[in-house]
């Protein structure tokens, strides 16, 4: 029998045998990827954690204050009517003020006093022709060049009682205050003197986180001869309740009381004006400036101050200097001091370079303010000045001279201006 070629034999299939210690090591034990993964989730704990706490301490000081308020000024109600007494003999000077019914007093240790500058400079000036004055002007002078912001408007009403010779104001509300806060908003209330006395003065409660409130709270200033009433200037200042430093001025109204027909009540919606300050009650800077045409380059040296005004409850300030470079109204640049603690003559020594083509100079502003730092709230404005070609006269003559004497340092005091 013949066969046909022999088919080869096919050898089995060979199988590859790999040690277990070598199969692990080219992948990644269950181990290490548990310990990778617990690392990962606690570094995104932390960071989520350190957002968390930086947030909480930028809005602590504001937080921590209103906590506080809370237990020192008691706020009324809205559209609550309140009335409070002041008696006064046949002298005109008040000697007694009592408590609102069902309401407890005002804790004077709670709301600090701020200086009084802005009612020792009206007392100051008050002569028999600023009794001759219309309602509510105002002395710009302090104001030339910068655009004033809306300070809002109070409603109140005055009259006059013959029968029982006494004076009634009433202080109803106000509308579009601005903030003053941090938290975009403010605590008003309102002081109400009859001026030249402003030794005593009777106020509102305080409305919290309210830019448009209502008090409805009624003053009466009992035993007021009429003869006596028509020498006196109603003023009434409103102002931004802070616990932790003074009480910030949002605006007054005043209005001598001659010119109003008290034989009846008056209603009167008056706009609120920057509060005034007398020269000086801020304090001075004496800063340096120095133009360098070739560099395009203007040196603001911030040499020192003095008679700040103090801020703090202990009767001081911990001031410090912020320098904005503006161009058209738009910040370009800021530069600011270091901190001079518990001070009201500092002296800084500081220098600060802004680059200033030519043709900018015309449409550009350097912006000084001087400010008191606070760990627990918001930094305090102490005062501002503003250089360039259109601002008040004092700043003007500054920076014409600056011009003038190009490379050269030229000094000069400025007062500070709310």
């Amino acid at each position: 029998m013949s066969r046909g070629p022999a088919e080869p034999v096919q050898p089995p299939p060979a199988t590859m045998y790999l040690h277990p210690e070598a199969a692990s090591a080219g992948a990644p034990s269950r181990d290490v990827l548990l310990v990778s993964a617990i690392i990962t989730v606690s570094l995104s704990v932390t960071i989520v954690l350190c957002g968390i706490c930086q947030w909480c301490q930028r809005k602590l000081g504001k937080r921590y204050k209103t906590s506080l308020e809370t237990v020192g000024t008691p706020d009324s109600s809205r559209g609550r009517s309140e009335k409070k007494t002041i008696k006064l003999p046949a002298g005109g000077k008040a000697v007694n003020t009592a408590p609102v019914p069902g309401q407890p007093p005002h804790d004077e240790s709670d709301r600090k006093t701020e200086p009084h500058s802005s009612v020792s400079d009206l007392v100051n000036s008050l002569t028999s022709e600023m009794l001759m004055l219309s309602p509510g002007s105002e002395d710009d002078e302090g104001h030339d060049g910068i655009s004033r912001e809306n300070l809002g408007r109070i409603q109140f009403s005055v009259g006059y009682n013959f029968q029982e010779s006494t004076l009634t104001v009433k202080i109803m509300k106000a509308q579009e205050l601005p903030a003053k806060d941090f938290s975009g908003t403010s605590d008003p209330f309102v002081k109400i003197y009859l001026l030249p006395d402003k030794k005593h003065k009777l106020e509102t409660k305080v409305k919290r986180k309210n830019l448009n409130p209502h008090w409805n709270e009624t003053f009466l200033f009992e035993g007021f001869p009429y003869e006596k009433v028509v020498q006196r200037v109603l003023y009434l200042q409103v102002l931004d309740y802070d616990r932790f430093s003074r009480n910030d001025p949002i605006g007054e109204v005043s209005i001598p009381l001659n010119k109003v027909d008290l034989t009846q009540m008056q209603t009167f919606w008056k706009d609120l004006k920057p509060c005034s300050d007398g020269s000086g009650s801020r304090g001075e800077l004496l800063l340096s400036l120095c133009y360098n045409p070739s560099a395009n380059s203007i040196v603001v040296n911030i040499i020192k101050a003095r008679n700040l005004k103090a801020m703090d409850i202990g009767g001081t300030s911990d001031p410090y200097v912020k320098v904005w470079l503006m161009y058209k109204d738009k910040r370009v640049e800021k530069k600011k001091t270091v901190v001079m603690k518990r001070c009201l003559n500092p002296v800084f020594n500081e220098s600060f370079a802004f680059d200033i083509p030519t043709e900018r100079l015309r449409e550009t502003t350097i912006v000084i303010t001087v400010m008191d730092k606070d760990r627990l709230s918001r930094n305090d404005v102490i005062g501002k000045i503003y250089l360039s070609w259109k601002s008040g006269p004092g700043e003007v003559k500054h920076w014409k001279d600056m011009i003038a004497r190009p490379r050269q340092a030229v000094a000069q005091w400025h007062q500070l201006k709310a």
